[in-house]
């Protein structure tokens, strides 16, 4: 939990009551208006100051609550800003575009589905954004799905649950530096314990789209030829861009600390594009804050490589600032202890602390929709919790990803799902029988839990 004194103790009820209030102003704006959750959340804040001060606690101590939310924050803050960095100096060293490239030439005819679900899973990973990989590769994946006359729902759970999986695995996605900071271990830490989850949800995954996809096909893959040709054309696909890569890899198996992982990378990055381009220095500082803008004649192409920067993530950023100052006064209000100690008896054993976290990441994404917040609150929620019954913080870290992260994009009115379902116009209940990678991740982590493997202790 957030280390903030309660300053008034609502009885549950009460308690009870704000969180419902509090749930359906996010409800409401981000389902039935389309709102970003930055302006539900602003407004839930001052409602709390609000009942604060009728609670007679001194405006300062809801202000040092915001605050402490708020540092909280700090360390995955500097995290985003690298990252954004990261993926632009990987762009214009052709780190990116050369691993999409290679990725796309593994699509053959046979085992359709499960080709689509490995290479979302390498464009995801390589990229670290789950919605740019359904909104470029995944949008031409369904084109030749359409094209060849096979199942829409199945190559979307495909598409869906390889660009998740990229998301949880990259060192450069914000949900997994989040989950990471937010419990306080190194990020690499963080990705080589969820593989226990994640490894065996993949390879059940790849099984099932390899039987489900169809054995002949004799439909042209002329859309995937285009995307490769365009690529090329943009002269950023050369063999010594993988380099960055490899560096990224012995860092971590290094141990090196993320902060300076991300740096060191970035600086080899723009060290290897000038290898094949003779970008200026203000060039170059242009594309790290703005982001790289591309000029292809072909849109898909220019949607996924025109991304990156420090503005990039200013929308998550200041997304975790309000999530967490929110939290801070959750907490300094008495708010979440209430609610807590009501059912923190029956949280005696690693089963059930874990099994509570699990329906608590998939609880706020259901009713809350926001991937953000389903790893910001249950993880703050249940962190002290890990604590008492001997658990590292790494286990809280890897529910939250497969009770948080995951789950998103199978909730109908969530940010994820929304957005998926009109880039890709395949509702979110068609492809959710389908988004066999998703479904495992709540599944698999309270069967290891109540298995007792793969749990590491204190």
């Amino acid at each position: 939990m957030f280390r903030t004194e309660a300053k008034t103790t609502p009885v549950f009820w009460e308690a009870i009551t704000l969180v419902l209030v509090i749930i359906g102003i996010m409800s409401i704006s981000i389902i039935k208006f389309n709102a970003p959750p930055h302006v539900p959340i602003l407004i839930i804040v001052i409602l709390l100051i609000i009942y604060g001060l009728l609670k007679k606690v001194p405006f300062h101590h809801l202000q040092q609550g915001m605050v402490n939310g708020a540092q909280s924050g700090l360390a995955a803050i500097f995290i985003f800003f690298l990252i954004g960095i990261l993926i632009s100096s990987w762009i214009i060293s052709g780190t990116i575009p050369t691993l999409i490239y290679y990725g796309f030439s593994t699509v053959t005819s046979s085992f359709f589905f499960a080709v689509v679900f490995i290479i979302t899973c390498i464009v995801g990973m390589a990229i670290g954004s789950s919605l740019t990989t359904v909104a470029t590769v995944g949008v031409a994946f369904i084109g030749m799905a359409s094209a060849m006359d096979l199942s829409l729902a199945l190559t979307a759970g495909a598409i869906v649950s390889g660009a998740f999986f990229g998301d949880k695995m990259s060192p450069l996605s914000d949900t997994t530096n989040l989950a990471s900071s937010i419990v306080g271990i190194d990020l690499f830490e963080h990705i080589k314990n969820m593989a226990w989850t994640t490894v065996p949800a993949f390879i059940v995954s790849v099984i099932a789209y390899a039987i489900l996809s169809p054995k002949h096909i004799t439909a042209s893959l002329e859309s995937v030829q285009a995307f490769q040709s365009t690529l090329l054309e943009t002269n950023l696909v050369h063999w010594y861009a993988l380099l960055p890569l490899v560096l990224l890899v012995i860092l971590s198996i290094k141990k090196v600390p993320a902060l300076l992982t991300l740096a060191i990378g970035s600086i080899f990055g723009i060290a290897l594009s000038f290898l094949h381009d003779t970008l200026s220095i203000a060039a170059i500082l242009d594309i790290l804050f703005n982001g790289y803008v591309p000029d292809t004649t072909n849109e898909d192409v220019n949607a996924l490589l025109g991304r990156g920067g420090i503005a990039s993530m200013f929308f998550t950023i200041t997304l975790v600032l309000l999530a967490l100052s929110m939290g801070g006064l959750l907490f300094t209000l008495g708010i979440i202890q209430s609610i807590f100690a009501k059912i923190e008896s029956s949280l005696t054993t690693s089963r059930s602390v874990i099994t509570g976290t699990a329906i608590t990441g998939v609880g706020v994404n259901t009713l809350i929709g926001e991937q953000y917040l389903a790893i910001l609150l249950t993880g703050e929620t249940f962190r002290d919790q890990y604590k008492k019954v001997g658990l590292a913080p790494k286990n809280l870290a890897r529910a939250i990803e497969d009770s948080g992260t995951v789950v998103n994009p199978l909730i109908p009115w969530s940010v994820c799902g929304i957005f998926i379902t009109n880039v890709l116009g395949v509702s979110t209940v068609d492809y959710f029988p389908f988004a066999f990678f998703c479904l495992l991740g709540p599944i698999l982590t309270v069967f290891f839990a109540w298995s007792g493997r793969t749990l590491s202790k204190i």
